[in-house]
């Protein structure tokens, strides 16, 4: 099948900032971890519970080369990064929401793919951001990473340089859009770099250089203390800096060096894990003061976390669920799932649905009395990108492995 091939991107902003102009609706999921950016999704009747390769399959597209980067779908359209290792070249492709059928696909970038690669990694691991307007991509080639913006039917726009970048497992921050700014963040052992440019032109407003560390995780923003502040966590920091100039309103010591989650917060605490050298999650309360509300050593390296009526729910990688007290870090349940998770779930109503590697997808209550598992759905051999909502239909990319690996994304609804 033959693609037309333009170039590069889109990004999104917290929540409640700007609705209006963003002109979103309550079913799209135009950034990372969705419209409001902590992976929870408005219920709507009819979203199933039950599927298969045949049974509540709407639709299957296949997805060429490899990525792990999540959906985005806003309106009538889904976007996904991914790329080619034979040919070298990464791309983002649009496909209609209705059929899955390809509207076009555009070349980002071509040559050198970046060695190193951890084996659970991909060239294309970060997710497409909408922010209404235009779409934001963020990929490492060769030895520098580099952020893009594409038009709505794929024409590339602008392209920047964001930093040196040398690969020690992968690169999985994705971009965050706040008012007329759009943050690429690549922390790596040369000595990272966080940075805010003018959505529409690519010009650089603000800049900061950051730690000799990998690290892995997407800003977000949220509102506490009164302000809107981006944090993040990771580099054996957290740190809280204003969207839209750059400046540090708070950094404070307490993450572990290498985080992959993205933070979620209830307004007063802001709950970080991390898990090298050592594991790590905890409650911060989100005034600047750094003080620790409570912490323990569970490993929630890579899946990030809910937060629903003051209790925490968390896939964790070693494939338990947990629920844990919002407040005060106390165990209400933890049960065995099963597997390893790279991805993160999704929370829809009181549903949580968390896929595991090997392609299976547990479904259980946000109850934090007991652990009740709904449903456990088998799809795929290996999957890596973490599912989204939107209505009554779950979005999944699927690889079966087979005597070639192939890449589906799969709209799971009822017909």
């Amino acid at each position: 099948m033959m693609y037309r091939f333009y170039s590069i991107l889109i990004l999104f902003s917290f929540f409640s900032c700007l609705s209006a102009e963003r002109k979103f609706t309550s079913t799209d999921w135009p950034n990372w971890r969705g419209l409001t950016s902590d992976g929870q999704a408005k219920l709507v009747d009819g979203l199933p519970t039950k599927w298969s390769q045949t049974k509540n399959v709407v639709w299957k597209t296949f997805i060429p080369g490899r990525g792990h980067s999540t959906p985005t779908l806003v309106g009538n359209y889904i976007y996904l990064a991914t790329a080619d290792e034979d040919e070298m070249f990464q791309s983002v492709v649009c496909l209609n929401r209705f059929d899955g059928k390809v509207i076009w696909q555009t070349k980002v970038h071509e040559g050198q793919f970046a060695i190193g690669l951890n084996k659970h990694a991909s060239h294309a691991g970060t997710t497409v951001v909408h922010d209404g307007e235009l779409l934001y991509v963020n990929f490492v080639i060769g030895s520098q990473a580099y952020a893009s913006a594409l038009a709505l039917d794929g024409e590339l726009i602008w392209q920047k340089p964001i930093g040196k970048y040398k690969i020690h497992q992968g690169y999985g921050s994705s971009p965050m859009v706040f008012g007329n700014i759009v943050v690429f963040k690549a922390d790596t052992k040369l000595g990272g770099v966080i940075c805010g440019l003018d959505k529409k032109t690519g010009r650089e407003i603000w800049r900061q250089d950051r730690p000799k560390f990998p690290n892995y995780t997407t800003p977000v923003v949220i509102e506490s203390a009164g302000k809107k502040q981006m944090v993040f966590c990771g580099c054996e920091l957290i740190t809280s800096l204003d969207p839209l100039t750059g400046k540090k309103l708070w950094e404070v010591s307490g993450s572990t060096q290498e985080c992959v989650s993205t933070l979620v917060t209830d307004g007063t605490h802001i709950f970080v894990s991390g898990g090298w050298p050592k594991n790590h999650t905890a409650a911060i309360v989100a005034d600047g003061s750094g003080r620790v509300a409570w912490k323990n050593s569970a490993r929630v390296y890579v899946p990030s976390m809910l937060i629903r009526n003051d209790f925490l729910y968390v896939t964790m990688d070693a494939g338990f669920a947990i629920c844990w007290n919002a407040k005060t870090g106390e165990e209400q349940w933890k049960e065995r799932l099963g597997g390893t998770f790279y991805t993160s779930p999704v929370m829809v109503g009181n549903r949580i649905y968390g896929t595991n590697l090997s392609g299976k997808t547990f479904i259980f209550e946000a109850n934090p009395n007991e652990f009740k598992l709904i449903a456990a759905n088998q799809l795929g051999d290996e999957v890596y990108a973490s599912p989204i909502v939107s209505g009554d239909r779950l979005y999944l990319r699927v690889a079966f492995k087979g005597d070639e690996r192939q890449e589906f994304l799969y709209a799971i609804g009822k017909k």
